[in-house]
């Protein structure tokens, strides 16, 4: 629950910020959207790993349900509010946010556990 809160928080902060910078300069949308999209891998990685950091065994499972529930959450989201589906496009980055927060939650889950035997 705390990655995904962190996923949230992160993304609404980042949302935040770049309308800002899209508000109030001449800075276009297609220009940062290889920023915006790091910036999505980045906090779905640091949720797998807050997931699996505070689970501390099976980081590949917590991180991974942590993805799929920010993505399913997400697609509800858009077919609700929106009534499209997901493109093709769009399922390749939900899958990759969901690996990428299995990786977050495995290294999460070997950090805690570390740190853990050497305190």
């Amino acid at each position: 629950m705390y990655g995904l809160i962190f996923v949230f928080v992160f993304a609404i902060v980042s949302s935040l910020i770049f309308a800002v910078i899209l508000r109030f300069t001449s800075v276009r949308e297609i220009s940062l959207q290889y920023v915006v999209t790091a910036l999505s891998f980045i906090g779905l990685f640091g949720g797998g790993f807050l997931s699996g950091g505070k689970r501390k065994q099976k980081g590949w499972l917590i991180g991974g349900l942590t993805g799929l529930i920010y993505s399913f959450i997400v697609f509800l989201f858009q077919y609700l509010g929106y009534d499209r589906l997901f493109d093709v496009e769009q399922v390749i980055y939900h899958v990759c946010y969901t690996l990428i927060a299995m990786m977050g939650g495995i290294l999460g889950v070997n950090i805690a556990t570390n740190n853990s035997r050497t305190t």
